[in-house]
């Protein structure tokens, strides 16, 4: 938060310094970004609508982000790619889950596929594996076509494929050396 309030100064000025009703509301809208920035990292789609919110007219809401932009205090690359490994490695999900939460907060769906493509494959699979064996602790009373009912769901709200789902419930499950004949037709493999 303190790097954010010393780069305060950083944006250069202009319209917030005319004496009118327009340098006022800009002082206002970038109070307001710099307020929602100090509470954590946000996409500039995000604080457009933050502005729109507040009743911020769409020129001086573009002026305020393109100055906090030439701060360095508004980067959409840097945005999604914090986002990829928080949610990947703290919440376990998957590309297609995090593709859809950065195109909600309006992330460009360039920068959203560089970002979710710095997730290696095999990495992945392992955070699903991970996934699979916490939840087949709480399952281990249920029978085997729930188990693995269950399980795929959960990798699939998770935003994994639905091969890599089945394929990782079907090998953590032998592994744990429950019977896989009980299993066939439980979920249909894709």
């Amino acid at each position: 938060m303190a790097r954010q309030a010393n780069r305060d100064d950083d944006v250069e000025p202009g319209a917030e310094d005319d004496g009118t009703d327009s340098g006022e509301q800009f002082r206002q809208a970038k109070s307001i970004c710099l307020r929602l920035l100090a509470v954590r990292p946000r996409s500039r789609a995000n604080l457009a609508k933050a502005l729109a919110r507040k009743g911020f007219d769409d020129e001086i809401a573009g002026e305020v982000l393109d100055r906090l932009e030439q701060a360095k205090l508004i980067d959409d690359a840097e945005f999604a790619d914090m986002v990829v490994r928080s949610r990947h490695t703290h919440q376990g999900l998957g590309r297609q889950a995090l593709r859809s939460q950065l195109i909600r907060q309006g992330v460009a769906a360039e920068v959203v596929e560089d970002a979710v493509s710095a997730i290696d494959p095999a990495e992945e699979e392992e955070r699903a594996r991970e996934l699979v064996r916490k939840r087949m602790r709480g399952l281990a009373s249920a029978d085997d076509r729930t188990t693995v009912r269950r399980l795929v769901g959960v990798l699939a709200r998770k935003g994994y494929p639905q091969g890599t789902a089945y394929r990782v419930v079907r090998q953590e499950l032998a592994a744990a050396g429950r019977d896989m004949g009980a299993l066939e037709g439980a979920v249909e493999e894709p």
